[in-house]
């Protein structure tokens, strides 16, 4: 069995390269390098490991077992010196170029502008294009760069790192409270206005766990649904219904007493922040700086 030192890591990149091109060629031509040269180290590296790694025919070339478990296993660490290399090589020079950032617009007036505005200062040279709209764009058609969400992912495929959790709390106005009352427990909500966000998953269905153990899941009613969260909040603000909303959004509301908290004893499901990246395998610079200070200024955020 070889050891580390008597393989060639450099056979290793182009074995890769031929894995993801899908031919010996056209990982040639993605390498800048010579046809034969691809051939050479490839049929050195299998005399190295002792076995093939490909099974090769006129028409097709595939992987073997051993090909396959040996990509499985080494891209991983592939990938991981090719990011290391890249970010010892950017670390000191500055962001330049378009960085393009798309959010909600709620989140993007309440934590995300102040932090992309000290986030230029800091990097002059940078250009920052924010972009609020409450439907989810298509990161690859729009061109977007990174995207923030809130909540929970719906498409489990897609290249999401978790920057911070919220608490999700239930709302209602003090003149709403004083007209109709205070519910006392989770299935009182039905009996009261229910202001619906038709962007979850289910807008009217709710699971509520007390302090002590106890579940309770509520089916509202309700005639006015919003499809973005400022509209949401606007509407508990005007004393329309009781609603749920994550703990930053209602933060200032709650401070002055716009908005009331109820049933505090009950907790709710809690959410994510989520930065999502489109498609592809290299993260650029610019994007995981902002990512890492993103990261910091919700801690101080959420302390404050």
């Amino acid at each position: 069995m070889p050891t580390l030192d008597q393989i060639d890591l450099n056979a290793l990149g182009i074995f890769d390269a031929v894995v993801e091109a899908g031919s010996f060629t056209a990982a040639a031509h993605r390498l800048n390098v010579a046809k034969a040269k691809i051939s050479v180290q490839i049929a050195r590296l299998e005399q190295q490991l002792g076995t093939a790694l490909f099974t090769r025919t006129t028409r097709r070339l595939s992987l073997t077992d051993a090909g396959r478990q040996l990509h499985e296993q080494c891209q991983p660490a592939l990938l991981g010196l090719q990011d290391a290399i890249l970010q010892v090589g950017a670390a000191n020079k500055a962001l330049t170029g378009v960085l393009r950032i798309a959010t909600s617009v709620m989140h993007a007036s309440q934590s995300l502008a102040p932090a992309v505005a000290r986030f230029a200062s800091l990097h002059p040279d940078l250009r920052i294009d924010l972009r609020s709209n409450d439907r989810i764009s298509d990161l690859v058609t729009d061109g977007i760069d990174l995207s923030f969400r809130m909540g929970w992912l719906r498409d489990s495929s897609q290249r999401a790192i978790k920057l911070s959790e919220f608490d999700q709390i239930l709302l209602a106005a003090p003149a709403y409270l004083k007209k109709h009352g205070h519910p006392q427990l989770p299935q009182d909500l039905r009996n009261h206005a229910w202001i619906a966000l038709n962007l979850l998953p289910t807008p009217l269905t709710w699971q509520f766990s007390h302090v002590d153990g106890e579940m309770q899941t509520v089916h509202m009613r309700s005639r006015l649904q919003v499809d973005a969260p400022s509209s949401l909040l606007a509407l508990l603000q005007q004393g329309a219904g009781i609603s749920v909303m994550d703990s930053m959004s209602a933060k200032s509301e709650m401070q002055t007493g716009k908005l009331q908290q109820l049933l505090p004893e009950w907790r709710l499901p809690s959410g994510g922040i989520y930065a999502v990246l489109p498609p592809g395998r290299h993260v650029p610079h610019k994007v995981r700086a902002f990512i890492d200070f993103y990261r910091e200024q919700l801690q101080d955020y959420s302390a404050s």
